[in-house]
């Protein structure tokens, strides 16, 4: 029987070891070995890597390219050899920029395989050796005790209070209790109780398993398939201009081939010089710069979220943050601290609030109607529960590198913390009263007891459990006023009240001897305790994720919690953070729909409890399918899926796993959910400076292809040439682009609500500002070219001119950019722009050594230019400014009538 075919935590032990022909002493090496060949060694597949040669090829898969190096190959048959090696260095230096920024292939596997590659102990023959758990197979015996990693899926027929940390793979934030014994069929993975399962961590405990899937066939395994299945989409940003550059490369070829038989019917043209004349419109009509120009937008855009804790590992991701609409957030240690924490206390007459997160002793505990905080008192009914919190609690947590670290179970770890809280120091405490004697805790009696003597001669008993059993043991309870019969039925009520807020409930309690029991007995431990307190325990908000999703519905982004937390728990959380709470689904409930009913509840929905992998990826598919735009956050390996998926993957950098990180888009090294926002409004801003610098670029390729057509049909010389276009898109227009990458977030700007899925690159006003300044360069340098020609002037110098004048109006338009709607003419215009005149200043240098060194007049066709026409250059381009002032003033006026 495959692997894949088996679901044997509903088996019996005794199927168990009958469906893989083994028994408690394992397998014989020969056996392991023929198992080992039939379904191959206890690993991952490794996603191989793309090949450089392929990395480099894919940059040149782009309709405009094409359009390039068709026209570099027309050029060189029509003996045009500069042109033809000027356009084809263009295309190649384009495709250097794209392979240097597209970053490390994908090796989420290889980060899986990472975490999972271990030794382990295995029963061979009945003899018990440490293998390389890459050579385990299907019915090997694996012991397994605490601090190991699970080197398999492994269905257990021993166990002794072991308890495993699946936070990974579950996003449970609470390690699992283990035990043996068959499962119904449907029980979620979270509560397998009789697996363990490949890459999770025994944090207690010891236990021996039968080895049931291994490799591929383990749920890490089938993670990561769902990690190699998924289809990186393409981000808005590169749809668009996706869309963008075939309608351009269409009217490129469509106004090209007119261009090229209209001067041949009109004008009676040679076929060589009217195809070179088509050569140059398609040349001039595409905006060469523009591939380069958005990558240096995104890669600054790269440094400031740097700045801000947010680390990127794929570059059009950036602007991808800022057309994001909902974010999918993944609960434990993203929303929450990922740190069990006392949150709240009843001592019998009091209940307690207590403040603070994490493992370390900042936070303070208060009267919960007067919000008044508790002094230290030794004699509280309160600090003696915290003696017991302490004594009776075998963690410890420590300060390393300036962050509190857990050494042992998180919720003795969280009562440990709740007695710092209140003043206890541990050293002392336990030197004052020291332990005698222990009974550990098992799972059959749900509690833990110490016994401790004074070195005044008194001795007490401490015990810690679940409140059912302890509430049933005592007899009294401890009150300001002394000691008083027990009520029951309030401290029950409590406990309820507790577990329904999704909190894990402790039960204190202590017996005082007059003389020391003989032994420690479960018997002495089941009788006459004095109740002390419940203490109600949770993985808490962040209080930061709080006001941050705030901010999110402010900008029009909602906030959906995908969780491996039961459905109470992530209900009372959700309810804490702000989200909706009137309709939570879980994992059993999201298989039961179709996908048109899910589409449908996604949109009803912010909280999703007990999910698996499969479901977060389900859950994005369908907000996908909606037309939004998803960011998912996630920290465990049963992210990864989900965070590939997404349009946006962001993965927490300080408690994430290599999966998890290696699979998402951002990284976050500060595992804050308010990073996520100010990366948002990084992402709006990244994208309005792009926008600016498309119309920016636009104009200037316009201009040029109007200039050429127009001296085709009119009869007449062409004013610049195609060397001399990319010239001016690959060199000026994208040193002056560069300066509006710069531009700071407009104000507001998440105030205002995300893009539009779908939404255009340029709407009608602005296309409208594109043919008008495009109409008037090309007039502009239509005109100077005739005006000089006319006047005597070579062509080499004539088209000195116009070239010159092209790169002028860019200068003057690139202030016009810096607002697309608002007037330059106020006093940032002089102030705030330095960044511009910088640009503006080292261009207009450039220009001038290109319009006077030797060798680029031989390669451009230029000549020397009078002092005197670069003024008539000036005055003839700077009106383009102000007209330009004039429409944005015209179209503020229609918006405010409209």
């Amino acid at each position: 029987m495959s692997q894949e075919q088996l679901n044997t935590h509903t088996l019996d032990m005794k199927d168990v070891f009958a469906k893989f022909n083994t028994s408690e002493a394992g397998l014989d090496t020969k056996e392991a070995l023929e198992r080992t060949q039939k379904w191959g060694a206890n690993t991952l597949p490794m996603a191989s890597p793309k090949p450089a040669w392929r990395r480099f090829l894919g940059q040149l898969n782009s309709v405009l390219l094409y359009v390039l190096i068709v026209s570099a190959v027309v050029s060189a048959l029509l003996q045009h050899y500069i042109d033809s090696g000027v356009i084809l260095a263009v295309v190649i230096i384009n495709a250097i920029m794209g392979f240097i920024q597209e970053g490390k292939a994908e090796d989420a596997l290889r980060a899986i395989m990472t975490m999972t590659k271990t030794h382990c102990m295995v029963v061979r023959e009945g003899i018990l050796q440490t293998i390389d758990s890459a050579q385990l197979v299907a019915g090997d015996v694996v012991m397994l005790q605490a601090g190991d990693r699970v080197p398999a899926d492994i269905r257990l027929f021993f166990c002794k209070e072991l308890r495993c940390d699946e936070s990974a793979l579950t996003g449970e934030a609470q390690p699992a209790t283990k035990r043996i014994g068959a499962l119904p069929e449907h029980t979620p993975l979270a509560e397998q109780k009789n697996t363990v399962f490949m890459g999770t961590m025994v944090t207690y405990g010891q236990a021996r398993g039968v080895v049931t899937h291994t490799g591929s066939n383990t749920q890490m395994g089938q993670i990561s398939d769902l990690v190699v299945n998924v289809k990186l989409e393409p981000t808005p940003l590169q749809q668009q201009l996706g869309r963008f550059a075939g309608q351009v490369t269409i009217g490129i070829i469509v106004v090209s081939i007119i261009t090229m038989v209209l001067g041949i019917l009109i004008h009676n043209y040679p076929f060589s010089d009217m195809l070179q004349a088509a050569i140059g419109v398609a040349v001039a009509s595409i905006p060469e710069g523009l591939p380069a120009v958005v990558t240096i937008v995104l890669a600054i855009g790269v440094q400031r979220m740097a700045k801000n804790n947010a680390l990127v590992r794929r570059l059009p991701a950036v602007e991808v943050l800022g057309s994001v609409d909902v974010i999918c957030s993944d609960k434990t240690g993203t929303l929450t601290a990922n740190a069990m924490t006392a949150r709240e206390v009843y001592t019998g007459g009091q209940h307690l609030k207590v403040s603070g997160e994490g493992y370390g002793p900042d936070g303070s505990v208060a009267d919960h109607s007067t919000g008044k905080s508790l002094g230290f008192d030794s004699d509280t009914v309160f600090s003696q529960a915290c003696d017991a919190a302490m004594l009776c609690n075998d963690a410890s947590v420590v300060e390393e590198n300036h962050k509190w670290i857990l050494h042992g179970d998180p919720t003795e770890g969280a009562l440990l913390v709740l007695a710092k809280k209140h003043g206890l120091n541990e050293s002392v405490l336990n030197r004052e009263w020291p332990r005698v004697d222990m009974l550990p805790f098992e799972s059959e009696k749900r509690y833990m007891a110490t016994l401790h003597h004074h070195s005044d001669g008194a001795v007490k008993l401490m015990v810690k459990g679940a409140p059912e059993r302890i509430i049933n043991y005592a007899k009294y309870q401890l009150t300001p006023d002394g000691m008083a019969e027990i009520n029951q039925a309030q401290w029950q009520q409590v406990a309820e009240d507790y577990a329904k807020k999704g909190m894990r409930v402790m039960a204190l309690a202590m017996k005082s001897y007059d003389a020391p029991p003989g032994v420690l007995s479960h018997q002495e431990a089941e009788h006459d305790l004095v109740m002390l307190a419940l203490v109600g325990i949770s993985d808490p908000p962040r209080p930061q994720a709080i006001a941050s999703i705030k901010m999110c519905h402010r900008a029009g982004i909602r906030v959906k919690m995908i969780t491996g937390d039961g459905p109470v728990t992530a209900a009372a959380i959700g309810e804490e953070l702000g989200l909706n709470i009137s309709r939570v689904m879980t994992g059993q409930d999201i298989d039961a729909l179709t996908q048109v009913q899910l589409v449908r509840a996604v949109e009803q929905t912010d909280i999703f409890a007990r999910t698996s992998p499969a479901n977060k990826l389900q859950l994005v598919a369908a907000l996908q399918h909606n037309k939004h735009v998803v960011a998912m956050t996630g920290d465990g390996v049963n992210d990864a899926p989900a965070l590939k998926k997404a349009n946006v993957g962001v993965a927490m950098g300080a408690k994430g796993t290599d999966a998890a990180k290696d699979a998402a888009d951002f990284v976050l090294t500060d595992d804050n959910f308010t990073t996520i926002v100010k990366a948002v409004s990084e992402g709006r801003t990244v994208y309005d400076n792009i926008l600016k610098s498309i119309i920016f670029l636009l104009p200037t390729s316009l201009a040029e292809a109007l200039v050429i057509i127009a001296a085709v049909l009119l009869g007449w010389m062409m004013p610049i040439t195609p060397a001399q276009i990319l010239w001016v898109n690959m060199v000026t227009a994208i040193t002056l682009a560069i300066a509006l990458a710069f531009e700071a977030s407009e104000k507001n700007i998440m105030e205002k609500p995300p893009r539009p899925f779908g939404q255009g690159l340029l709407s009608f006003a602005l296309v409208v500002r594109t043919v008008l300044v495009g109409g008037l360069g090309a007039l502009v340098v239509f005109s100077l070219f005739n005006e000089f020609r006319n006047q005597g002037a070579s062509i080499e110098y004539s088209r000195t001119i116009a070239v010159n004048a092209l790169v002028l109006i860019e200068v003057f338009y690139l202030f016009n950019c810096r607002y697309l709607t608002q007037s330059i003419f106020h006093r940032d215009f002089f102030v705030g722009s330095k960044l511009l005149w910088l640009a503006a200043a080292v261009v207009i240098a450039i220009q001038i050594v290109f319009t006077y060194l030797p060798i680029s007049q031989t390669v451009f066709g230029l000549e020397n230019i009078g002092i005197q026409d670069w003024g008539v250059i000036i005055l003839a381009t700077l009106p383009v400014m102000l007209i330009v002032e004039i429409e944005k003033w015209l179209q503020r006026q229609l918006r405010q009538a409209l």
